[in-house]
């Protein structure tokens, strides 16, 4: 099942253009403290409450929602949305499946997805904060899915993930670059998106690139611990 993994180690520690993006444990501390200090700011209608309603404001007058920019804006947030993403996902891992003879990126992936589903939801539907279209601002509201940004998250964990496979088998250059490119840029634009269209409050996307990071870290700890080196145990009783 695994024989390519171990074959290509070495190969693709020659042709690596890019890291892995495995977040350092500062940045996972950083991400956690933003996460928590945010979320406790909202509960208690603090600062950023108000920025959000100010910049809601905003956005909200702009009427890109109705503008003839609207198309192009809404595919913009689709860099954060879950079919394109998994569609790119699907090439990736079929390709690595076909000729690396390895299903480890896909266990990665369906890892990602499972523990981003669990934990997106869970914060959602314990904060039940309404999106900036809902007249008024509340939270523990049974109609509110807002916090954080799925699509944020999405984009961080899952383009981090792609960036990981492309660089540890040693795809192409460009192949690595690019996907450096949309793990950087992706959630940003996404976030940006969200934003202006008014579908998204700011503090929704900055908590979304936050869980992001942290279950990006978590996939990778779990990765190290349990799943290559099951990997390499099965590859190594198969040569045997």
């Amino acid at each position: 099942m695994t024989s390519g993994v171990l074959r290509d180690a070495g190969r693709a520690e020659r042709v690596r253009a890019v890291s892995t993006g495995r977040p350092p444990w500062w940045l996972m501390v950083t991400a956690l403290l933003v996460a928590v200090l945010v979320t406790a700011d909202l509960f208690t209608r603090g600062r950023l409450e108000r920025m959000d309603l100010r910049v809601s404001e905003i956005v909200s007058d702009w009427g890109l929602d109705k503008s003839p920019t609207y198309p192009l804006v809404w595919a913009v947030t689709q860099v954060g949305g879950r079919v394109t993403i998994l569609a790119v996902l699907a090439v990736l891992v079929g390709y690595l499946a076909w000729r690396r003879r390895t299903w480890l990126p896909l266990i990665r992936v369906l890892l990602a997805l499972g523990l981003l589903t669990l934990a997106v939801y869970a914060i959602k539907d314990g904060s039940g904060r309404t999106a900036p279209g809902f007249p008024g601002s509340f939270f523990f509201h049974p109609d509110g899915a807002s916090f954080p940004s799925g699509h944020v998250a999405n984009a961080v964990l899952m383009w981090g993930v792609a960036r990981w496979q492309a660089v540890e088998y040693g795809l192409p250059v460009r192949v690595q670059r690019a996907f450096w490119w949309l793990s950087v840029a992706g959630p940003l634009a996404t976030g940006a998106a969200m934003v202006s269209l008014d579908y998204h409050w700011v503090t929704d996307a900055v908590v979304g690139a936050a869980v992001g990071i942290l279950l990006l870290g978590v996939v990778h700890a779990l990765d190290a611990l349990v799943l290559s080196r099951w990997v390499r145990a099965h590859a190594g009783r198969q040569s045997t």
